[in-house]
C-alpha cells in the first residue's frame, strides 16, 4: 500500500512538472488546466489513503496543494469561459455584445495570469514545495509518523485488498450523496459532484490492477458531464458578476443574460436524464471484485 501511495503521488507530481512552464501563459490553456488537475488528483490521493496514512503526515502538503490549485482556479475558469463557452455561444446566440464581452474576459484573463498565476509559479513558497515534496516521497516520511495499529497494518498490506475496500468505500460515499438527492439543491448536487470525482480518480489510480476499469469509468461519464455543466452555470454567473460589475453597457448585459440562460437550459435538458445516468452508475459492474482481477 505504501508503494502504491508513493507511486501515485510521484506520477502526478512528475506530470505536473511537464506542464509547469506552459501554465505561465494562456496561449496553451492546457498548461494551467493540467497543473491544476495534477494537484487535485494528489489531494484526492491524500484523502483516499487516509485509512492508512495519518492525517498529521499529510495535512501540511494538502494545505500547500490547496493554495496552489486555488491560485490557478480563476485563470482556469476564464480559459474555459473564453474558449469553451464564448466560442460556441457566438454561433448559437445571435445577439449583440459578444465581441465586447470577449474583450472584457480576455483583459481580465491577462490580469489574472499576470497578478496571480505567474507570481505564484515564481514564488518562493511554490519553489519550496517543488524542492521538498519529492524528498518527502522518496524518504517515505509517512511511514515514520505516529499512527494507530490498524493504520500501520494497512500501510504494509497488499494493494489489491486495500484498493478493493477503498473503491467500495468511495462508491458508498457516492451512493450516500446521490440517493434521493435534491436536484434543486445546489449544495447537495455539488457534494455529489465532488464524491463522483473522487471515485473517478480512485478508479484511475487503480486501473492497472483490474481489467475493464475503463468500462466502469465510462459508466460515470453521463452523470459527471451533467454535474460538470451544473458547475459551469454557477461559474458563469460568478464570472459575469466579476466582469460586468456596475457596467451599463446595454448590449453586453443582454448577451451576458443570454449566455446564462443558454447554459441553464443546457443543464435543465441534461437534468431530465439524471435517473438514466444515475441508474447506469449504480448498476455498473465492479471490476475490482471480479475473480482473478489483479495481483497481490
Amino acid at each position: 500500500m505504501s508503494d502504491a501511495f508513493a507511486t501515485i503521488l510521484h506520477h502526478n507530481y512528475d506530470y505536473m512538472l511537464t506542464w509547469r512552464e506552459s501554465a505561465r501563459s494562456w496561449e496553451e490553456i492546457e498548461g494551467v488546466h493540467q497543473v491544476r488537475v495534477a494537484f487535485r488528483r494528489m489531494r484526492s490521493a491524500l484523502t483516499l489513503f487516509r485509512d492508512a496514512i495519518p492525517r498529521e503526515a499529510t495535512d501540511g502538503w494538502n494545505d500547500e496543494m490547496r493554495w496552489i490549485a486555488g491560485e490557478l482556479g480563476n485563470a482556469r475558469d476564464l480559459d474555459v469561459f473564453i474558449d469553451e463557452a464564448l466560442g460556441p455561444a457566438s454561433v448559437l446566440l445571435p445577439l449583440p455584445g459578444a465581441d465586447q464581452l470577449r474583450e472584457l474576459a480576455e483583459q481580465r484573463r491577462a490580469q489574472v495570469y499576470a497578478e496571480r498565476v505567474v507570481p505564484m509559479l515564481d514564488s518562493e513558497r511554490f519553489q519550496r514545495f517543488c524542492d521538498a515534496f519529492p524528498h518527502w516521497l522518496d524518504g517515505r516520511d509517512w511511514e515514520q509518523a505516529p499512527m494507530k495499529k490498524k493504520q500501520a497494518k494497512r500501510l504494509k498490506a497488499g494493494i489489491i485488498q486495500f484498493s478493493r475496500k477503498l473503491l467500495d468505500k468511495q462508491e458508498r460515499r457516492v451512493l450516500s450523496a446521490g440517493t434521493n438527492v435534491d436536484r434543486e439543491n445546489a449544495e447537495e448536487m455539488h457534494r455529489l459532484r465532488i464524491e463522483c470525482k473522487k471515485l473517478r480518480y480512485a478508479a484511475e489510480f487503480f486501473k492497472p490492477l483490474f481489467a475493464d476499469m475503463d468500462v466502469f469509468i465510462g459508466h460515470m461519464k453521463g452523470l459527471q458531464d451533467l454535474l460538470g455543466v451544473m458547475n459551469d452555470v454557477a461559474v458563469t454567473r460568478t464570472l459575469m458578476d466579476d466582469l460586468l460589475g456596475d457596467s451599463r453597457e446595454h448590449d453586453v448585459l443582454i448577451y451576458a443574460g443570454g449566455m446564462i440562460g443558454w447554459r441553464t437550459c443546457e443543464f435543465r435538458q441534461l437534468l431530465e436524464r439524471f435517473d438514466d445516468y444515475w441508474d447506469e452508475l449504480v448498476e455498473a459492474k465492479h471490476p475490482w471484485w471480479k475473480k482473478q482481477s489483479g495481483k497481490n
